[in-house]
């Protein structure tokens, strides 16, 4: 399948193919010409890689788990860590979400009265101290 095929068949730009044929998470059978060609798995690949990225994986991660030939060759301890990510981030979330509408429906005359958005304010501002310095918030 050639790249413009491919382009239109994944929604992707061209140029975008070319990058990743570049990084190494696409191979290119052929050229006809300035034309690449692709496998016509290359769809599946771009799905995976896509997937991936939707999950948090970088394109280096992504890189690490397909074969040289672009076979998926998944490691699953990452699969089980990026896991654990994504639930910390959606507890973290969800905490916010119900400090928020707390805030929103306290009765306190001043959210500076309400202790349950002092706590609030006090989390956020370890979690931004613990992102600028790279270590994890302390619980």
């Amino acid at each position: 399948m050639d790249i413009a095929e491919v382009a239109r068949r994944s929604g992707l730009p061209a140029s975008t193919l070319r990058f990743y044929e570049e990084k190494g998470l696409l191979r290119v059978l052929n050229r006809q010409g300035e034309r690449r060609r692709f496998a016509a798995q290359v769809l599946d690949q771009l799905a995976l890689i896509s997937l991936g990225q939707s999950a948090g994986f970088s394109l280096d991660e992504i890189r690490n788990m397909l074969t040289s030939h672009g076979e998926p060759q998944i490691d699953r301890q990452a699969l089980l860590a990026k896991a654990d990510e994504i639930d910390a981030s959606i507890k973290r979330l969800r905490a916010m979400s119900r400090g928020l509408r707390h805030a929103a429906a306290c009765p306190a005359p001043s959210h500076a009265d309400c202790p349950t958005f002092q706590r609030l304010l006090k989390a956020a501002a370890a979690g931004a101290h613990a992102r600028k310095t790279g270590r994890k918030k302390a619980r």
